[in-house]
């Protein structure tokens, strides 16, 4: 998405069509990124109904029923499919709860030509003029676009790391849905999931922490199917041209970086998987994006050998897991930092405890120790008092 020491601009995440990719109003010199506000600033939401009491009910039945999680998994997978190859458009909303901020807000114009690009047109917050659109580079497949976080790749692994269960019928954005869940092991709710009857496409998206508290909800209004491509797209704006960011590099290339000095974890804290990473050349330097995800929450690590600027607009110091780090302002949600020569990025979309867990196992250089700090200051004074210093 953005490379620190030099003017890249990246192809969406597969996680959602907008959060990943405008999900800041400032960066570090060279790159574009969107505002977000405050939750309360979004009042539209879709009317939304469970047909049954199955959507808060302990899931240990519906676990032991294969015929519905095959159900579930089968929705789930055309879902996914809806996404990439039915033409259609409407108004996207992606709101968080938890941060330190108090949470945010993307609200994003959406326009799908089946099998084709998407364009994404993100409204800028706090007024009522929108940003530059997004013009996907999605044309060969290599980056499958969906909606809400609702791709194959990502349902593969939500399979692997929760239980997906059928948990009967519903209404979003007033259109009939089917709905699916995902259950942790341990008995709580993770996400639901509402899904168009008649196409299958996600309309809407709800995410809760292990105390059944919600922390996310994601909807998809104002949808509009069509045989056609859609008419009143915007042209494609420079957001995201062509390059430079190349096909995704296979996982066992990714991980043989490694000899070459890169990080590359194969996981991360909270079960999150790399699924996906690609390298690209800049005039600053190679650039390396590495995707991670269990299925609901998505991580996105930047690498890139370097130093930081001496000052980041837009950026301000917090202290996470014990590092004094950078934050993008106004929701903290993008963190960046230098290490030994090499300057890491993490933008998260996951909770807090697990951005925490994913800062504290990667490199950070340490403190100076005392006798260091104060051999330093020795140093200053001995230069004052000797004039010949």
């Amino acid at each position: 998405m953005f490379a620190l020491n030099g003017q890249v601009n990246r192809r969406r995440d597969a996680r959602s069509p907008v959060l990943l990719t405008a999900v800041l109003a400032v960066a570090v010199p060279g790159f574009l990124v969107t505002a977000c506000s405050s939750h309360t600033a979004v009042s539209a939401s879709p009317q939304k109904t469970t047909a049954s009491s199955k959507a808060t009910t302990s899931p240990n039945a519906q676990k032991t029923s294969q015929k519905g999680s095959q159900r579930a998994s089968a929705l789930l997978t055309q879902a996914a499919q809806a996404a990439v190859l039915t033409t259609y458009q409407g108004e996207e909303i992606i709101s968080h709860w938890g941060t330190t901020n108090g949470g945010s807000v993307l609200v994003s114009d959406i326009w799908h030509a089946s099998g084709g690009q998407t364009i994404t047109q993100t409204l800028t917050a706090g007024t009522a003029s929108s940003s530059e659109p997004y013009l996907s580079a999605d044309t060969n497949g290599q980056w499958p676009e969906g909606v809400l976080g609702v791709t194959t790749q990502l349902v593969r692994l939500l399979e692997t790391h929760y239980v997906v269960v059928y948990a009967g019928a519903g209404s979003a954005d007033n259109r009939t849905a089917q709905i699916v869940e995902a259950w942790r092991e341990n008995g709580s709710l993770a996400a639901r999931f509402w899904l168009d009857d008649a196409t299958k496409l996600p309309l809407e998206r709800e995410v809760f922490d292990t105390a059944a508290h919600v922390i996310s909800e994601d909807v998809f209004i104002n949808v509009r199917f069509s045989k056609l491509a859609p008419a009143a797209a915007p042209a494609g704006g420079p957001a995201d041209p062509p390059g430079p960011w190349t096909d995704p590099l296979p996982a066992a290339q990714l991980l043989a970086l490694r000899t070459s000095g890169w990080l590359v974890p194969p996981e991360l804290p909270g079960g999150l998987s790399l699924f996906t990473g690609v390298q690209t050349q800049t005039s600053t330097g190679a650039v390396l994006d590495l995707g991670y995800s269990d299925g609901l929450s998505v991580v996105s690590l930047f690498e890139q050998r370097g130093n930081l600027a001496a000052k980041l607009a837009g950026w301000q110091k917090i202290t996470v897991a014990g590092h004094v780090i950078y934050a993008a302002e106004p929701d903290q949600r993008s963190l960046t930092w230098a290490s030994r020569g090499m300057v890491y990025t993490v933008m998260a979309d996951a909770p807090a405890q697990t951005v925490d867990n994913v800062i504290r196992v990667l490199p950070h250089d340490k403190p100076p120790g005392f006798w260091k700090r104060m051999s330093r200051g020795f140093g200053r004074l001995a230069s004052w008092v000797n004039p010949f210093g």
